[in-house]
């Protein structure tokens, strides 16, 4: 198996402010799946092609915003190693009991210096796709609403992202992808990091408030499927942020918009592949319009500034 350490991320946890009616939004208009509810109050829910239990779950609370973000690394052995070599670069750990979410093993936790929680695994129950690993079709037909096929990133707002660089970088074994300066020429204002061949598997902003989430993303096939899912926020009176559209960074194409608490989401399609021995793309502040919104070539202030 070439692909060690770090895999992918594994879920996110978000808080909500009425949990019956963000059932219903990330149901029947995201279209995830619903795999199970805990003593906590915890929702729990996976993509159709995810083939683990959960990648995104809800609770109840009385901000919205983000409690931690979660990588899958390849083993337990890869687990207590990277717990270890936190530890040893000067990062607490927190070790959370198998069982403490639905159907995953044992997570560590700790803080980086944006604020934000960030958790490791390695074990998660496998429950499939609603098909069958011995000759399957290529899709389910029972798909709800947008219907994404995974929870492919989030961009998280701090105030120390070049710690979060080095502690990426250093520890985890992600690779800087793309980046945007500030007007200095040297500062960054803006992070891309991927731990795979993807474009992106997390990014940060510059912020001065602590463990702000600015959206968490979900991955579609197609343009086609992007423009699919703008019609349908419409149809249900979702408040679109902005797109469809295409990034500079990236080269993803695009749709923005917020779930019933206020959460920034992202239904997102292509985007480049990536090697960590590439030479990280970089863009400057007089160009950093295009870089995030191709199209446009410039930012509006609702997405430079609302976050949760």
């Amino acid at each position: 198996m070439a692909m060690t350490g770090v895999l992918r991320p594994g879920h996110a946890q978000l808080r909500v402010l009425d949990l019956a009616e963000s059932v219903n939004f990330y149901t029947n208009v995201l279209g995830l799946k619903e795999t199970g509810r805990d003593r906590q109050g915890r929702v729990y829910f996976k993509a159709w092609d995810e083939r683990d239990h959960n990648s995104f779950i809800i609770r109840e609370a009385d901000s919205a915003g983000i409690d931690f973000f979660a990588f899958k690394v390849a083993d337990r052995a890869t687990l207590d190693k990277l717990d270890s070599d936190l530890r040893a670069y000067g990062v607490p750990t927190e070790r959370i009991p198998a069982g403490e979410m639905l159907e995953t093993g044992e997570r560590v936790r700790f803080q980086i210096p944006t604020g934000h929680l960030v958790e490791l695994y390695a074990d998660k129950t496998d429950v499939g796709n609603g098909q069958p690993y011995v000759n399957p079709d290529p899709w389910i037909p029972d798909t709800r609403g947008i219907a994404p096929v995974r929870l492919d990133h989030c961009l998280l707002y701090g105030p120390d992202i070049d710690g979060v660089h080095k502690l990426f970088k250093e520890v985890l074994g992600f690779y800087l992808v793309e980046h945007v300066l500030m007007e200095d020429g040297k500062t960054d204002l803006a992070i891309w990091l991927s731990t795979s061949i993807k474009a992106h598997d997390i990014a940060f902003v510059r912020h001065p408030e602590p463990g702000k989430l600015h959206h968490v993303s979900f991955l579609l096939e197609s343009w086609e499927q992007v423009l699919r899912a703008a019609d349908i926020m419409s149809m249900n009176r979702v408040s679109i942020d902005i797109g469809p559209t295409r990034h500079g960074v990236t080269r993803g194409t695009t749709i923005y918009a917020f779930d019933p608490s206020g959460n920034r989401f992202e239904t997102f399609s292509g985007g480049y592949q990536s090697y960590p021995d590439w030479k990280p793309l970089t863009w400057t502040w007089d160009e950093v319009g295009a870089g995030v919104f191709y199209h446009d070539r410039k930012l509006n202030e609702r997405f430079l500034s609302v976050v949760s």
